[in-house]
């Protein structure tokens, strides 16, 4: 008798759960809803702008490195090697700064990443609460699921209504 309740009342169970789990596409969010386009178009600007900058930079010194290879019999030997170790410096700090402003924009992205984040939490909380659902978790963690169980145009719609921007600053 036990293992027929058992038997009964197990797939009941699981039925239950099942029907308490969604997910969201979180990359989705952060690329569609109306904040995460702004970062996401800020960042790519900023990104862009900063390698034009570079481009323009490096083309200045490739012209220098060029100017001073031309020179390179006109010139004695210290005035020559002293002109090639002053490019170098500023490859160098070329080089530098390029980095720097990669890992700034890294830096942004994550606290972008982390902002949406901050301001899904309550709003999913909230959905939650109000659909009566147990779990959400990221669509990239399922293997498999029923597409009735996504939720992440609803959450995107809530989103677009409650939070505008990112503040990168």
């Amino acid at each position: 008798v036990t293992l027929l309740l058992f038997v009964f009342f197990f797939p009941l169970e699981k039925k239950l759960l099942a029907s308490e789990i969604y997910f969201v596409d979180y990359s989705k969010v952060m690329n569609e809803s109306v904040a995460g386009k702004k970062a996401q178009d800020y960042l790519k600007n900023l990104l862009s702008s900063s390698n034009k900058k570079f481009q323009e930079t490096a083309k200045k010194l490739k012209d220098e490195e060029n100017k001073i290879i031309s020179q390179r019999n006109a010139l004695s030997k210290e005035e020559y090697n002293k002109k090639v170790n002053t490019l170098r410096k500023k490859v160098f700090e070329l080089n530098k700064s390029r980095d720097k402003s990669i890992k700034d924009v890294a830096t942004k992205r994550k606290k972008a990443g982390d902002e949406m984040l901050k301001n899904l939490n309550p709003i999913l909380g909230k959905y939650m609460k109000d659909n009566n659902i147990a779990l959400v978790i990221d669509k990239k963690n399922v293997l498999m699921g029923n597409k009735k169980f996504e939720i992440t145009s609803q959450i995107i719609e809530i989103l677009n209504k409650e939070f505008k921007s990112i503040n990168l600053n």
